[in-house]
């Protein structure tokens, strides 16, 4: 891996970040398929590390969830939306 291609991977995780679960979501499903599609065999490699950096987005984001919400998403249900685990509840101080 070249440094070039350390800095893409890290610029394609920020705006991971950035996304909406509905982006991250059709982001994730796009990359799937393309790893179906046959003659896209010459940049398998750089899409399996995209679906590895996008699975971690979303494990992130759903803590202990694993890829339910994502899961959940592809059949039809809306999922839950995430709660960031490292801002406090508000009305559950003191309880």
């Amino acid at each position: 891996m070249t440094g070039s291609d350390i800095v893409a991977e890290r610029r394609f995780a920020s705006t991971l970040e950035a996304m909406t679960d509905e982006e991250l979501f059709d982001l994730m499903a796009e990359l799937e398929m393309g790893c179906e599609a046959p003659e896209r065999l010459s940049v398998v490699d750089d899409l399996f590390a995209k679906i590895v950096l996008t699975e971690s987005a979303i494990e992130r984001r759903f803590p202990g969830q694993m890829l339910r919400p994502y899961k959940d998403w592809q059949s039809g249900q809306k999922p839950r939306p995430h709660v960031n685990v490292q801002q406090p509840v508000h009305g559950l101080r003191g309880r």
